[in-house]
């Protein structure tokens, strides 16, 4: 599989940055910090949340990124550690209150959507996305909407590839339901 210009360039950023290079790790922090967010967001569904749980995950990959053998395995990397931050929060939060009422109010945030000329459709996937499973919505997304594979996604989610699988067909099946008016 040939590599893009973006990994290249975070694959160069990465190297760099744990040679100590303080642009270098700016620059990828701008690239990735939205993308880590969305992934906390779409695990928690509450922005304050998935907010601490990607501030303490990048606590966790500045301390971790000089041991980080192979600069290609950067995003599954970093998604795990802020899914295991996310799991870290929620599970903190749990003994304060039910983890399925702040799903059922969850907000719309922009970078949930994949691009479209089309604000209607647009608005109709994120509700339909908005409807799946914590665990389906953080996999359709890091699969969809960050181009990870399957073998990616499982090591971010910290879940074994067939269950990427399992899940992708579930939210597919539920999306085009939804999507299609049937539910």
């Amino acid at each position: 599989m040939e590599r893009t210009r973006e990994q290249l360039l975070d694959e160069y950023l990465v190297a760099s940055a744990r040679t100590g290079d303080r642009k270098a790790f700016d620059l990828l922090a701008r690239r990735w910090g939205r993308k880590l967010l969305a992934h906390a967001w779409r695990l928690t569904g509450d922005v304050d949340l998935a907010r601490e749980a990607a501030q303490d995950g990048w606590v966790e990959i500045v301390r971790g990124l000089g041991r980080l053998l192979d600069e290609r395995a950067f995003p599954a990397w970093a998604y795990q550690i802020v899914t295991r931050s996310c799991a870290r929060q929620i599970g903190g939060r749990r003994r304060d209150r039910n983890l399925t009422a702040a799903v059922a109010i969850e907000p719309v945030i922009e970078a949930e959507a994949p691009e479209t000329t089309d604000p209607v459709a647009a608005r109709r996937l994120r509700a339909a996305l908005a409807t799946l499973p914590e665990a389906q919505r953080a996999a359709v997304g890091l699969f969809y909407l960050e181009d990870l594979s399957v073998a990616e996604t499982a090591v971010a989610l910290n879940v074994p590839a067939g269950t990427v699988k399992t899940r992708l067909m579930h939210a597919r099946r539920t999306l085009r339901a939804v999507l299609e008016g049937d539910v």
